[in-house]
């Protein structure tokens, strides 16, 4: 059994295919970082969760 040569065709693909590697992993690395940033901020980390809390409501003008 004996393979056939790799045509040009495949090394540009292969070349084109390093390249989205290259942008999926820079992508990845970005959303773990802003990951990691939010997270070490600290802070309060409370969100809309449809219940109502005193620290997320803002007073009324009239009191």
């Amino acid at each position: 059994m004996s393979f056939h040569p790799e045509h040009e065709l495949h090394k540009r693909r292969f070349g084109r295919n390093l390249g989205l590697l290259a942008v999926l992993c820079g992508f990845v690395a970005l959303v773990f970082v802003l990951t990691i940033v939010k997270v070490s901020e600290g802070g309060k980390m409370e969100a809309f969760d449809h219940s109502v809390r005193p620290s997320l409501t803002t007073p009324e003008a009239g009191q």
